[in-house]
């Protein structure tokens, strides 16, 4: 009998949805569109049969498949309660109880859970990524946010409310920039991808660089991919953006360092294609802000999981976490 798990991922625009085998592949995947009509009920039929047909397809090529559960990956997931709670950037309103509404579409599944979706990175790569073994590492994703998952003692560490490890809305500057959340300085205004565009914006003024191939994009159109571009051709501005990014992030890593004392740090996320431009500085900044007892002992990382799949993989592996409450 081969046994697999549905992971679904949810974003602000679309839903992703797999089905993953016992080694981390994704057999199938679909997207649904993330409505923004705010009709949970309505989502929740919508994206039970966007399952239905994968897992039928799955049981067509192979009638042997078991399908052994559903997990979940969110925007403010709270694992605890099976709840998304307020999350900014989805049309659903308030406390939503999703794994109890998914339930009641699936009630042949004893193992539906749902958690935030940097935890599910998290769990991702432990159980199918370069984690493997590890019980103590926290993962950062890095994209238009900055999330993190952290592991301890072999177990994600949710906090008593289910909300721990929000190491991106962490100060690393005072009154620094305003963040989507509301506060200021925060990690995230400066090391995710939308971060990388402000800092390139901010050079450009600081400099008159005129002469950047940056110079003429507009801040809607810039992206992180630009930036790494422009950088390969030797450009002064993306140089230092990605210079002065890796000395943010190392600086925010060595404070959860101090907090977790992890064997490594993995990183994820679209920044994180550009290799040596972000770890150099990053690596060279967490050491510098470490304290002598953590020096040289804690590895930076780029993720193991498949970029396009990593959001769904890592949402299947809740299942696996989930199951072991049984065993």
């Amino acid at each position: 009998m081969k046994k697999v798990a549905i992971g679904v991922d949810i974003g602000g625009t679309n839903t992703a949805i797999g089905v993953v085998d016992a080694e981390g592949n994704v057999l199938v995947k679909d997207n649904i569109v993330t409505p923004s009509h705010g009709d949970i009920n309505k989502y929740i039929t919508e994206l039970a049969d966007a399952i239905k047909e994968l897992r039928n397809s799955v049981t067509l090529m192979n009638p042997e498949v078991e399908v052994l559960g559903i997990g979940v990956g969110a925007p403010n997931g709270n694992y605890y309660n099976g709840t998304i709670e307020y999350a900014p950037n989805l049309s659903f309103k308030g406390i939503v109880p999703f794994a109890q509404l998914l339930s009641e579409k699936f009630p042949e599944y004893k193992a539906i859970a749902l958690t935030n979706d940097a935890n599910a990175a998290a769990l991702g790569e432990m159980i199918y990524g370069g984690a493997k073994g590890m019980k103590h590492f926290v993962i950062y994703t890095l994209g238009t946010g900055v999330g993190s998952g952290i592991v301890v003692d072999g177990n994600l560490l949710y906090g008593h409310d289910g909300f721990a490890g929000e190491c991106g809305h962490t100060t690393l500057i005072p009154g620094g920039r305003l963040c989507g959340c509301g506060g200021r300085g925060h990690v995230e205004t400066y090391c995710s991808a939308t971060g990388m565009k402000r800092t390139a914006f901010e050079l450009l003024a600081r400099d008159n660089a005129t002469q950047s191939v940056l110079a003429d994009k507009s801040f809607n159109e810039l992206s992180s991919k630009m930036i790494f571009d422009a950088a390969e051709k030797g450009d002064a501005v993306a140089l230092e953006v990605f210079e002065q990014t890796g000395k943010w992030l190392g600086q925010a890593m060595a404070d959860t360092v101090a907090h977790t004392s992890p064997e490594a740090i993995f990183l994820f996320g679209g920044p994180t294609a550009a290799g040596e431009y972000l770890f150099k500085p990053a690596r060279e900044s967490m050491e510098k802000h470490l304290l002598p007892v953590y020096k040289n002992k804690v590895k930076i990382l780029p993720s193991q999981l498949k970029f396009g799949d990593a959001a769904i993989i890592g949402a299947s592996a809740l299942v696996h976490k989930e199951l072991e409450k049984y065993d």
